[in-house]
């Protein structure tokens, strides 16, 4: 009885029927036997371009979306960098699923949730965080002179007039 091979569609290398995936490239292994050119559906091709390493945890909104068509422009971005991503109708907006119009959530696998940001970055389809304070303590002192100073002020003001 011959064993099963596996082979990588990208660096042709043969591998044992025990492995899932290429440890040198990542993608998914193919059978040996099996023609190597065209994906058996669109759902295959669709399913080769995803890397397994952005596959894992929760699903996580990276973006919104307007309408149906932008979500899946978004969500072919993604695709072409290998992260998985799913539609979600955004909560509060009342139109009948069939229909294309309204807001759509972009959800993502945890572990490809930073990639997912790069690559809307990237396309400026996202705005760029918000920089967080990096000394909040100098700002509390600044906040803290410019009370001082309104109150020395304030009281020069009523020594004056008194």
């Amino acid at each position: 009885m011959a064993t099963e091979r596996l082979v990588c569609r990208a660096c042709a290398t043969a591998h044992p029927a025990s492995e899932r995936f290429c440890p040198e490239c990542g993608l998914p292994l193919v059978h040996a036997g099996r023609e190597l050119d065209a994906p058996v559906t669109a759902a295959h091709e669709r399913a080769r371009k995803v890397k397994p390493q952005f596959t894992e945890g929760e699903l996580v909104r990276v973006a919104g979306a307007r309408h149906q068509a932008e979500a899946e422009l978004i969500q072919g971005l993604l695709l072409e960098e290998g992260v998985p991503s799913m539609l979600r109708r955004a909560r509060g907006f009342d139109v009948p699923d069939m229909l294309a119009a309204g807001p759509r959530d972009v959800l993502v696998p945890a572990s490809g949730a930073h990639a997912a940001r790069d690559v809307l970055l990237a396309h400026e389809l996202l705005a760029p965080p918000v920089r967080a304070v990096e000394r909040p303590e100098r700002l509390l002192l600044a906040l803290v002179a410019a009370v001082v100073l309104v109150g020395i002020v304030a009281w020069l003001g009523t020594e004056l007039l008194a």
